[in-house]
């Protein structure tokens, strides 16, 4: 039996064990088996591998996409240049990470993009925001990263004003805001300089449409929720542990 699984904390809303146990069923795939893996600290992520040694591969979400990687033998050229893992390969005794969230991201923002799409906020600093930037950066798209807290180069939210909106016609939100149960938060930007030239995408999915989103739409602008974002890296991971 092949071992599949996603590790973070808490795993009470994650995607991916629905999506491989459908997968799995629809293409007939047999002898193998994806789990979730909740560990409290990254720390018990050694013994994790002790107890489960058919593990071919890991997906990994909150918080451990930047923590798991000391873990790590190896990295992609990727994730050693975002500083996030979001997969893990096992292959010969070897531990390999990469980071599928980048392709899954580049692949469902591209088909939206339009000739004013130059330039995006990030909304967030986090494991999620650094594929984002990267992504971005492939794409050609140039960014601002929007923090709380001050951090190497980041704008607050207080200081969003109508001219820095209107000059970023991408918006993504990398931040749980939003995220179900507490579906009634949203990132602090000002809306009411948003028009149909913005395109706004969240990294949420649970629920379909969140405040961020209906926000953006009320607006006029173009929505997007992180639903075929998590299906095409999750394809990704799929590849590569089966390369």
């Amino acid at each position: 039996m092949k071992i599949y699984g996603l590790i973070g904390y808490p795993l009470s809303h994650s995607f991916s064990k629905g999506f491989f146990k459908e997968k799995f069923e629809k293409e007939h795939i047999e002898g193998c088996l994806y789990d979730n893996f909740p560990i409290p600290g990254i720390s018990e992520f050694p013994s994790l591998l002790e107890q489960h040694p058919q593990l071919h591969g890991l997906n990994v979400t909150i918080p451990y996409k930047e923590a798991v990687i000391p873990y790590l033998d190896d990295l992609s050229k990727a994730a050693a240049q975002i500083g996030a893992v979001n997969c893990i390969h096992f292959r010969n005794g070897k531990k390999t990470g990469y980071n599928t969230d980048v392709i899954g991201f580049a692949k469902s923002l591209q088909p939206l993009l339009q000739a004013h799409h130059q330039h995006a906020l990030v909304l967030g600093t986090g494991g999620a925001a650094k594929a984002i930037m990267y992504a971005l950066e492939q794409l050609g798209i140039t960014y601002t990263v929007v923090s709380r807290q001050p951090v190497n180069g980041a704008v607050s939210y207080e200081s969003l004003d109508q001219q820095t909106m209107e000059a970023h016609t991408v918006i993504v939100n990398t931040t749980p805001l939003g995220m179900y149960p507490k579906t009634e938060t949203f990132p602090e930007i000002p809306y009411q300089y948003l028009t149909s030239r913005h395109l706004l995408y969240d990294l949420v999915y649970n629920p379909a449409e969140t405040t961020f989103l209906q926000k953006g739409a009320a607006q006029g602008a173009t929505i997007k929720n992180g639903h075929e974002m998590l299906i095409l890296q999750a394809e990704a991971s799929w590849e590569i542990w089966n390369k």
